[in-house]
């Protein structure tokens, strides 16, 4: 999946990788707002459906997350959990601590600072 078929280049950004086999790690770049909440649900949507066990994402580049941007992080929360799926975010920054934290949302996720703790630092 490479860029992650995201088609808002400049805006947002997005690699693939799988470093085991029960185990994605989506690495979004950029901002997720209005303008690229839609193909950031149609990646989050895609990986859901074919995902293993575990899914990262790897948030710590993301410079900006609006109210569109926690919404698809909240639905993928559910549809994460309806399918048996460890979702997992990487967070860092205040860019997107905060808004989870101000809107109570951070409870529905674990969080990690680094994306080997997502996924149990397996070798």
């Amino acid at each position: 999946m490479g860029e992650a078929g995201l088609p808002c280049p400049g805006f947002l950004d997005a690699s693939l990788t799988r470093p085991f086999p029960d185990t994605a790690v989506l690495a979004v770049r950029g901002e997720i707002d209005t303008l690229t909440a839609p193909a950031f649900t149609a990646a989050t949507d895609d990986l859901l459906s074919a995902s293993g066990d575990i899914l990262v994402m790897d948030l710590t580049e993301v410079r900006f997350l609006a109210s569109s941007g926690l919404a698809v992080l909240i639905k993928a929360a559910h549809r994460a959990e309806d399918r048996g799926i460890r979702l997992q975010l990487v967070i860092s920054s205040r860019a997107v601590r905060r808004p989870l934290e101000i809107t109570g949302t951070a409870a529905l996720f674990d969080l990690h600072p680094d994306p080997e703790s997502a996924y149990g630092g397996r070798d």
